[in-house]
């Protein structure tokens, strides 16, 4: 039987989501699949609401991606090309990935084979509806900035900055701007008090507390992160840019003690000369103290702990707790002695009655010279890195084992020919009637069909065991390239080993956990692992991730 999954998608634009909602799609290709008696189990349904096709990093395609890599899927039924993607690339490679598998698309709208004329077609269509993505975005974008210029539209959406409030039946108009003025005491007083030479952020936050004000969010506590954002702002010096803040895919992970994957966008502010004035409203802080607060912060910032070099910690922003799952900070105590600290010890943005982590202090030295030992093993002896990529990939595979599967599917790829010739033989001498005929006929090249995917599925299977083992030569061979220089690295080199090769040890206070990431290949060795992104490792070789080494410290 036919293992059959269902894709649905739609964006956040509301006539699409009217004309092609996702109970709309998932209704026709339910329709199809009961026309040629198709079976649905529920967890081959895969949908993506309010996604946009132009990004592959959906959670509704992933899922469908990792179980068509595990051969569970024989057919995905998509309505159309552009609900898949939007992008022709991101169409291809996605086919081309599925078909890898084992597993073939087909839309209902725009059947096709792979013919060339076909594939003329989807490439055509796939551009076309890459431009008109794009055609609509530039046009949003456009009478956007038209209204900005000419102050007949806000740049927020719904919320405005901690101080303000807006006018509910029109809250883009600046015209309907007031100023809240039980918040606006609170910005007054946090601009006036940074603005002394002795307070900080983390001060600032803690008077928050302390004094009981709620954030913006409503919450207790008062992130720093918040704090900063305020005195960055110029809309509190009455003064409203529009495009002063732009978004770029995040550099990192959220949390490296978190799973690899996606991890969405980050914010940053464009070069003054690209922000559009819009609009002036109430002024909370005259621009003197704003410009004097902006001078301090950076400064502050290029006196950061994070700039600070007087102190050598190999394993420096490398290091997580095991207890609670924080960072763990460099620290030093009587100017002699080194450890990594859990900040949840230190956070001064905790509440009193909140029960800090318990972890012990962890001795730096000691600990840098358990993993360069522990990473200098490693690479001394590789194949513990080519069994740990065995492991991930569900173990070895035996080439006779291969061949027997092989073997045994021609085999009855070749029965079910024979089967077929000696039906055809007896209704052209009329021993079997047409229906009679055309039913057994039916059922053989199901069968057939069936056959087929499977070959084609362990074709793939085959072809990823091959890759694993490539990775595991280039793997070998890097480890060969690098234990040369082993013995006599500078503290430099060792840095940049660890800084390549280690995503993150993580202190428990009885263990130490480390793990590992290898470059696959020699493009991969500039890079550190926490600044590549899952997108990245979609279309190319990226580095893999698997904990090789636990060692004790305590």
């Amino acid at each position: 039987m036919m293992r059959i999954a269902v894709y649905a998608r739609v964006s956040r634009q509301p006539r699409q989501a009217d004309q092609q909602g996702i109970e709309g799609q998932l209704e026709r290709l339910f329709s199809h699949a009961q026309a040629n008696e198709w079976e649905i189990v529920q967890e081959l349904i895969f949908r993506d609401d309010g996604y946009s096709g132009s990004s592959p990093n959906r959670p509704g395609l992933s899922a469908l991606r990792a179980k068509a890599s595990e051969g569970a899927i024989d057919l995905v039924l998509v309505t159309a090309p552009d609900r898949l993607a939007r992008d022709y690339v991101w169409q291809r490679l996605l086919l081309e990935e599925f078909s890898g598998y084992g597993c073939r698309i087909e839309f209902l709208e725009r059947p096709m084979d792979e013919t060339p004329h076909d594939r003329l077609l989807l490439e055509i269509r796939g551009a076309v509806a890459e431009y008109e993505r794009s055609l609509i975005a530039e046009r949003m974008r456009q009478g956007r900035a038209r209204k900005y210029r000419a102050g007949l539209l806000l740049p927020w959406s719904s919320r405005p900055p901690y101080g303000y409030r807006l006018d509910p039946e029109h809250p883009r108009d600046p015209q309907g701007v007031r100023v809240d003025e039980p918040a606006a005491a609170v910005v007054r007083e946090i601009f006036s008090r940074y603005a002394e030479e002795d307070c900080t952020i983390y001060s600032l936050a803690r008077w928050l507390e302390e004094k009981g004000v709620p954030s913006p969010k409503g919450k207790r506590t008062w992130p720093t992160s918040t704090i900063h954002g305020m005195l960055t702002n110029p809309a509190y010096t009455g003064e409203v840019f529009a495009w002063r803040m732009r978004s770029r895919p995040a550099r990192g992970r959220l949390s490296p003690m978190r799973p690899v994957g996606y991890t969405g966008r980050s914010s940053e502010i464009r070069p003054p000369e690209e922000w559009i004035p819009v609009a002036e409203i109430p002024a909370l802080v005259d621009a003197e103290c704003f410009e004097r607060i902006q001078q301090k912060l950076e400064r502050n910032r290029k006196l950061a702990k994070r700039n600070n070099k007087k102190n050598t910690y190999l394993l420096r922003a490398l290091v997580s707790c095991g207890v609670c799952g924080m960072a763990r900070r460099s620290r030093c105590l009587h100017k002699k002695y080194h450890y990594y600290v859990c900040w949840d010890r230190q956070l001064p943005t905790r509440g009193c009655e909140v029960k800090h982590c318990s972890a012990r202090y962890a001795p730096a030295a000691q600990l840098d010279e358990l993993v360069w030992r522990d990473l200098c093993e490693v690479i001394t002896h590789p194949e513990s890195i080519a069994e740990a990529l065995e492991r991930a990939h569900g173990g070895h595979w035996l080439p006779q084992e291969l061949q027997a599967r092989r073997e045994n599917l021609r085999k009855g790829r070749a029965a079910l020919k024979r089967q077929l010739e000696r039906l055809t033989e007896a209704y052209l001498e009329e021993v079997i009637p047409l229906a009679e005929y055309r039913r057994r006929r039916k059922d053989l090249e199901n069968k057939e069909e069936a056959l087929a995917t499977h070959q084609r599925q362990l074709q793939a299977q085959a072809d990823r065991r091959m890759e694993i083992s490539d990775l595991a030569g280039s793997i070998e061979g890097f480890c060969e390239r690098v234990h040369s220089s082993l013995a006599h690295a500078t503290f430099e080199q060792k840095r940049a080993l660890v800084e390549l090769l280690i995503d993150r040890v993580v202190v428990s206070d009885e263990k130490v956990e480390i793990r590992y990431v290898v470059p696959l290949n020699p493009r991969g060795e500039p890079t550190r692992f926490c600044q590549l992104r899952s997108d990245y490792l979609f279309v190319a070789s990226g580095p893999l991730a698997v904990p090789l080494a636990s060692a004790g410290l305590f």
